[in-house]
């Protein structure tokens, strides 16, 4: 969702009509445009280098004893990691990608070597980037993907490709653990329902189907964990990251017997757990010589992505929450008392500061909504930003914006791939409702905008349901660089949202994490204070919220008229 991300070069015409008159007009229009832009670019370019330089020699000038952290960030597409200094600022910044594989439907694998080259290839990177002496580097977090399951055998290697978050093959293993534990044991425990993308599932799935490869298992990691493992030869995890794999008794931050022994796991396969900001271990010597690091630098936890993002937005206190919408939505909030949703609705995980929690809802077609309207419905929208310079989704918000709230009564449930929060309904649907003649596309596309808010909102109430306020609200993500999605959000939830300065989320919050546990901040939430600051801020406009908040009433009542029906054209 990068996309949504608006790249206006200074020009915005409120209506063009793509036809064969107009079509020299824009051209001519983009081409002067592109030549004041790529004039500013260059110049911009030539200038990038130097300026660099001219910070890190003002940076050896001033700050001659300046600590230095390092953040990995392990996602999915590619691992980024980035050098910042004890207050921040990005010294370096690296990333490199690699693969997925897909050997069957439903099915999704990455090579932990790929990890593992790209977090040595972009440390290195940024280390020999930066002209940082080794000696300021005081520590190393690690963020990465949740849920993935990684197998080592007694001589430490890999038994065969780790299968991911993503990953839909365990549904018979879901059943499984609901058949052995209960579902209502298993939220009491683990704080969530059974689920087919977290790792308890997937290391049934190969006890049941690959039964030589699980005999030869000694060491079961999660994917930054066997990161930690490469750079400090310990079995280690932290608490937010463990929590996705429904071993761990979240209420009391360690793993569980009851449920190792009711699934048959070995728990002397599981790695010690940690709080995120505990050192775990240092950098042995051979990772040092690599990656031009002393021998003995820390590393501490990290987190999980998620719990690594709200480090780096400033979400550590109660009242603090944070939206992120890209494919799909998250609201996040930070809650320092253990909160579970006996419904199973929202998710409830160890937070990454130590003796608190957090919850999160997920609605599943966020962006995915916007998207897919742009992609069917926004032709002309593509076509005249082509010629203007700007993103589609730019426009697109130019054209919402002409609509009034509530769309002129139409109301739109964003459920192209089911739902997860609240309604935990594979089955749901998209669905327009309120259609008449007179609407227009525009109406079509605000309701749209207006359809995921409503769903991102369902989140809040939840949250609300289990005595979790939330009075601070960050947007990240593509669709937090919208102002009028920012704009929608504050009007619904009644407050204020906001976005950070820096953009390089989870890898700042580790960074963060490696600060606390390298003694140059006292805790998590000092770190956060030191550090993370606000961009924007969007009000809540007085006269909306009256109004969102009746057509949002209206529109929690659609869902559970249609659940049934739902269901019925599933099985069609």
């Amino acid at each position: 969702m990068s996309c949504l991300q608006a790249r206006s070069r200074g020009f915005f015409a409120d209506r063009i009509r793509i036809t064969a008159k107009s079509n020299n007009l824009l051209k001519t229009i983009a081409a002067m445009q592109n030549l004041q832009y790529n004039k500013c670019n260059r110049l911009t370019n030539e200038n990038r280098l130097s300026l660099s330089h001219r910070r890190t020699e003002k940076h050896k000038k001033e700050f001659k004893n300046m600590a230095y952290v390092i953040g990995v960030d392990c996602g999915t597409s590619g691992t980024k990691t980035v050098l910042f200094d004890e207050i921040g600022t990005v010294i370096a910044s690296k990333t490199i990608e690699y693969p997925m594989y897909q050997p069957k439907n439903g099915y999704a694998e990455q090579d932990p070597a790929d990890w593992a080259d790209a977090m040595v290839g972009t440390i290195k990177a940024v280390m020999a980037a930066s002209g940082v002496d080794k000696r300021d580097v005081k520590g190393i977090g690690i963020s990465g993907q949740m849920h993935g399951l990684v197998m080592l055998d007694a001589d430490n290697r890999v038994l065969r490709r780790s299968i991911i978050w993503c990953d839909q093959r365990t549904a018979a293993e879901v059943a499984e653990m609901n058949e052995k534990l209960g579902e209502k044991k298993l939220i009491e425990i683990t704080a969530n329902p059974a689920l087919t993308g977290w790792t308890a599932a997937k290391i049934l799935w190969v006890k049941n189907n690959e039964p030589e490869i699980y005999e030869k298992c000694r060491h079961i990691l999660l994917p930054k964990d066997y990161l930690r493992f490469i750079l400090t030869g310990e079995y280690a995890t932290e608490v937010s990251d463990a929590s996705g794999m429904q071993l761990l008794d979240v209420p009391n931050r360690c793993w569980s017997e009851e449920v190792c022994t009711a699934l048959g796991i070995d728990m002397s396969m599981l790695g010690r757990v940690y709080e995120s900001s505990e050192i775990t271990g240092t950098v042995t010597k051979k990772m040092a010589d690599e990656l031009g690091l002393c021998e003995g630098t820390v590393v501490v936890g990290g987190a999980g992505d998620n719990a690594a993002a709200a480090i780096g937005t400033g979400v550590c206190e109660d009242g603090k929450a944070f939206t992120t919408i890209g494919t799909s939505g998250v609201v996040f909030a930070h809650t320092s008392d253990i909160s579970i949703d006996p419904k199973g609705r929202v998710h409830t995980c160890c937070a990454a500061v130590p003796d608190s929690w957090h919850v999160m809802g997920v609605t599943q077609g966020a962006g995915l909504s916007l998207k897919w309207f742009r992609d069917n419905f926004c032709n002309a929208e593509k076509e005249t930003a082509k010629y203007m310079g700007v993103d589609e989704y730019y426009l697109m918000d130019k054209e919402a914006m002409t609509v009034p709230v509530g769309a002129n009564r139409l109301l739109y449930l964003p459920y192209l791939m089911g739902e997860r929060t609240p309604h935990l309904d594979p089955d749901a649907r998209g669905v327009f409702f309120g259609l008449s003649a007179m609407h227009t596309k525009k109406d079509m596309l605000r309701a749209v905008l207006e359809g995921v808010s409503y769903s991102l909102r369902d989140c809040v109430e939840v949250f609300r349901e289990m005595n979790i306020s939330v009075s601070d609200m960050m947007a990240c993500g593509g669709g937090g660089t919208s102002p009028l999605w920012r704009s929608m959000l504050a009007d619904l939830y009644n407050c204020p949202v906001k976005t950070a300065a820096s953009k390089e989320g989870p890898a700042l919050g580790v960074a963060l994490l490696a600060l606390t546990g390298a003694g140059i901040y006292s805790s998590v939430p000092e770190a956060c204070h030191a550090v993370v600051k606000t961009d924007k801020i969007q009000q809540p406009e007085a006269e909306n919220v009256p109004e969102y908040e009746k057509y949002y009433q209206l529109y929690r009542e659609i869902y559970p008229a249609l659940k049934d029906k739902f269901a019925a054209l599933a099985k069609l």
